[in-house]
Formats: structure tokens, C-alpha cells, sequence
């Protein structure tokens, strides 16, 4: 399982769990397929910011 803090270890269409803003108090995590990395810098301490096929947002947790 690779980091996702490093924007390199993303791709387009990759299976991955995000936590959605509403979901960082309890720590819930949605799984989904990439769709756009919205993250510009090459790392984020909270995890990179992508939206999902679904057209939900969040910060990566897990790289499947």
C-alpha cells in the first residue's frame, strides 16, 4: 500500500479510500476510482486532494 501524501504514488483510475471533509472527525473512509488530482504541490502532510468517478472529494488515506 503506497503513501497518499506523494502525489507521484496517484494515478488516474487508480482504486483508492478518501476521506471526505465531512468524515475527517470520525475518520471514515469511501473508496473510489480516480477521476482528478486536485492537489498541485508533489506532497500534502493530510493527503492529496482528489475527486473520485463518484464526483466526491477528499484526501487519500489509502492506494489500493
Amino acid at each position: 500500500m503506497s503513501d497518499g501524501t506523494k502525489r507521484k504514488n496517484i494515478k488516474h483510475g487508480q482504486s483508492v479510500a478518501i476521506v471526505l471533509k465531512q468524515d475527517q472527525q470520525s475518520g471514515l473512509l469511501t473508496d473510489g476510482i480516480v477521476r482528478d488530482i486536485l492537489t498541485k504541490s508533489p506532497n500534502h502532510p493530510h493527503g492529496i486532494k482528489v475527486r473520485l468517478m463518484s464526483g466526491e472529494v477528499g484526501r487519500v488515506k489509502e492506494i489500493y
